[in-house]
């Protein structure tokens, strides 16, 4: 049998070889992915998060035996400060949050103190007790935080933010307090800490199994032979696989490393990004079942609800900033992010190891990256 090869540990410049990281929301679908990638970096993980949802990545990952593993909520400060000063992190990905647009209305208020207060207490470990080295932190919200006009205009990291639901209105508010303690505390170019944050949104991928998504929903009909329950089927998102905004991530996050020392445009990186598809990727609700059902077939049909809670129907975002500043951009389109969603759900159904499965999607998507010439995936 050939062996898998696995991600090559010399992307992202080397910067992540050996540095300790802090990733909170480690448990969760994306942060889950994040400790993958970065353990295959060959970077020191340690992940901050509340106990795990079942079923979850993390679970499947085995990644509890495999990175220093913390438990806590992140709004609960001294546990956060206490995390950071031992830890003392080269990096610090901050990805904890309550992510549901429909459980905000439910909890509007565990959403904004976990979304606020939490990503506050990050900034205020780093800022009482900063690093006897150099930090670069990432701080991650959402394609969400704009005031949206849901017109056909793809929103730019200096639009005004709002939020209609609590769940944007929250982390439009997180983006105004980075704004903040970025400006009022990290703002000296000489100083140890740089902070930046990213915005994406509406990522799909194998693993995750959070309610209310849509490609988690279509997964758990097809597994059992049902049709596909479809909201909001003409809602136009920004889709984008996982892969994608976690490879801005980390290309930000080397960025601002490499700001401490080269400090000509530090201000352009120690600033806010969007990490998004390209335009053609961004699709209808519908567009995305009926793509799910060409790789798993199978039917769906319109459960629109009159009376349900708002949720944006058209949002797009521009990406021209981190082309031109990070010369990062998207590596898969539309199609293929759903083909190797679903794959990656139909081979764990029959029984393939998640963790190789998602090994090899990495090492799939730095080969198309380092196709595609862009400069974090060069050897």
């Amino acid at each position: 049998m050939t062996k898998t090869a696995g991600p090559s540990a010399s992307a992202f410049g080397n910067i992540y070889a050996e540095k300790k990281i802090l990733v909170t929301g480690h448990t969760g679908f994306k942060g889950a992915w994040l400790c993958e990638w970065l353990l295959a970096l060959g970077a020191d993980v340690t992940g901050y998060s509340i106990d795990v949802e079942e079923p979850s990545l993390f679970r499947q990952l085995k990644l509890e035996s495999r990175l220093t593993d913390r438990r806590g909520d992140v709004r609960d400060l001294p546990l956060v400060s206490k995390v950071v000063g031992e830890l003392a992190p080269d990096f610090i990905f901050h990805l904890a949050a309550q992510p549901l647009v429909r459980l905000s209305y439910t909890d509007p208020v565990g959403t904004f103190t976990t979304n606020v207060t939490g990503s506050i207490n990050v900034m205020e470990a780093v800022r009482v007790k900063p690093p006897p080295h150099r930090c670069a932190v990432v701080m991650v919200t959402t394609d969400k935080v704009y005031e949206n006009r849901e017109i056909e205009y793809s929103y730019r990291e200096t639009d005004p933010l709002g939020g209609h639901d609590p769940y944007s209105a929250s982390k439009a508010a997180t983006e105004i307090t980075i704004q903040s303690y970025r400006k009022s505390f990290f703002s000296n170019r000489d100083g140890q800490v740089a902070l930046a944050s990213a915005r994406a949104g509406n990522v799909i991928g194998g693993g995750d199994w959070a309610l209310d998504r849509l490609l988690p929903d279509c997964v758990r009909a097809l597994q059992r032979g049902a049709k596909i329950a479809v909201r909001n089927r003409n809602a136009t998102r920004p889709w984008q696989h996982v892969l994608d905004p976690l490879s801005g991530y980390l290309t930000l996050g080397a960025a601002l490393w490499k700001s401490f020392h080269d400090k000509v445009g530090a201000d352009q990186i120690r600033s806010t990004f969007n990490f998004g598809p390209n335009p053609e990727s961004n699709r209808t609700v519908g567009n995305v079942a009926d793509e799910v059902v060409k790789n798993w077939p199978g039917t769906w049909f319109d459960q629109s609800e009159s009376e349900a809670p708002h949720e944006a129907g058209l949002l797009n975002l521009n990406i021209e900033k981190a082309a031109q500043i990070l010369a990062w951009r998207p590596v898969w389109e539309f199609a293929e992010a759903v083909k190797r969603t679903i794959s990656w759900y139909r081979d764990a159904g029959n029984k393939a190891d998640p963790a190789q499965l998602t090994r090899k999607q990495i090492a799939d998507y730095q080969a198309d990256a380092a196709k595609s010439a862009l400069n974090w995936a060069k050897p």
